[in-house]
């Protein structure tokens, strides 16, 4: 508050008493309707007339400004306080508007200090440093399409309170129109995340993209594999395509994503103890069990340089490449082995076929599926999900209950007894 009365005092002291034409409109409080609620947002809103831009009959166009809360929302619960506090503001910035004071002028960017593009850039800087190597290029991807859009628009030199929701909403919208849902509501997170820090660091009073909904989208679903499937597709790869097998073998048996596997190297496992060190997106490393089932083969292999990759192209070694890149080399050469299976498949008179809905994650479900089902015989759905969440290494049962609905590891008895 302090900090936008300073902005005020300085307009007051350089603005001069001309009879300066209206240019605005008179700043008005929004307090939640007619009952004064405070479970809503109050906030101030006024409009004024742009430098540049023009309506379409020539005139200088109205523009809505950022609406101003000041954070008396999180701060101020009771009616009284909340109208006491905006009314001083709202007085405040109303007699600065009758003193000459503009959004646009320069000496009020200068006292802001951050235009549209320096407080962006100020925010990923920050940000980048918390991310992942993929995720600080989606970050600047994403930033960088939303800036050459805010370029276009001529906002990228603007201050950084002229952005407003519904311009970031509009933004949104393009995206959506050009691509799909889901990558909407990725560039709405990325932005969120970017102006939270602008929260933060006290250079916006609001993350108003955290306000934008997020839209619902269908997942893509990666089918689950009859079991029948998965023995003749190992043996199958065992032939064809040994390494290939291994690495499958990393995510049917040790429940691992993957990418997950992608950066497993020879230092991550302590075979002795039958141990693996994993890092999982957006979280601490975790340890899991390496089983039998994957020791024994692993224990073939020459693992004593402890920086090489457990899987390149060739087997264990260096490799030059993103983690994102080695992940989509191994879905791509289990796409080429899928061809050849189906092709295998038809030339045995068979007529099944896999799909672009089997993928080299839906091992990870179908063997999740197996393992529920199993423990399920012996334990009740409360013991067996204490048990698979060590396994897996879902981190709240939450989330170890949403997995399970989405592969539909849980099928009820039949009940043919109840419809006859």
């Amino acid at each position: 508050m302090d900090y936008f009365f300073g902005i005020l005092q300085s307009v007051h002291a350089t603005a001069q008493k001309m009879g300066i034409s209206k240019k605005y409109t008179e700043p008005k409080l929004y307090h939640g309707g007619p009952s004064f609620d405070t479970s809503k947002r109050w906030y101030i809103y006024y409009s004024y007339e742009h430098p540049v831009e023009k309506d379409g009959h020539g005139n200088p166009r109205m523009v809505r400004q950022p609406n101003i809360t000041m954070k008396f929302n999180r701060k101020y619960k009771t009616k009284k306080e909340r109208l006491m506090h905006f009314e001083l503001v709202r007085e405040a910035l109303h007699d600065a508007l009758k003193n000459g004071y503009s959004p646009y002028n320069s000496n009020f960017r200068a006292e802001n200090k951050y235009s549209v593009e320096a407080a962006l850039d100020f925010a990923y800087g920050l940000k980048k440093k918390s991310l992942s190597g993929t995720s600080e290029r989606d970050y600047r991807s994403r930033l960088g399409q939303f800036k050459r859009y805010l370029e276009k628009k001529s906002y990228l030199r603007r201050n950084i309170l002229e952005l407003d929701k519904k311009l970031v909403t509009s933004y949104l919208n393009g995206v959506l129109t050009s691509s799909s849902a889901r990558n909407r509501n990725n560039t709405r997170t990325v932005l969120s995340a970017i102006f939270a820090e602008l929260e933060t660091n006290d250079i916006i009073p609001r993350n108003f993209v955290e306000s934008i909904k997020v839209l619902k989208t269908s997942p893509k679903r990666n089918k689950t594999y009859a079991l029948e499937v998965v023995d003749g597709m190992f043996e199958f790869m065992d032939r064809e395509d040994p390494l290939l097998l291994l690495f499958i073998k990393f995510v049917s048996y040790n429940f691992l994503r993957p990418i997950e596997v992608c950066r497993l190297r020879i230092k991550d496992l302590i075979i002795p103890q039958k141990l693996l060190y994993v890092r999982a997106k957006n979280k601490p490393e975790k340890t899991k069990i390496i089983p039998d089932i994957v020791i024994n083969e692993i224990q073939r292999y020459d693992c004593s340089h402890a920086d090489h990759y457990l899987f390149t192209p060739e087997g264990i070694g260096s490799w030059e490449a993103t983690e994102t890149s080695r992940r989509d080399y191994f879905s791509k050469r289990f796409r080429d082995l899928k061809e050849k299976y189906n092709k295998h498949l038809i030339d045995k008179g068979e007529t099944f076929q896999l799909g672009v809905e089997y993928t080299l994650y839906s091992f990870r479900h179908t063997f999740i599926t197996k393992l529920y089902r199993q423990l399920r015989k012996k334990y009740t759905k409360t013991e067996t999900k204490d048990r698979l969440m060590l396994i897996t290494g879902h981190s709240t049962l939450k989330a170890l209950n949403t997995y399970l609905r989405d592969i539909d590891a849980e099928l009820p008895e039949d009940y043919s007894g109840y419809l006859s």
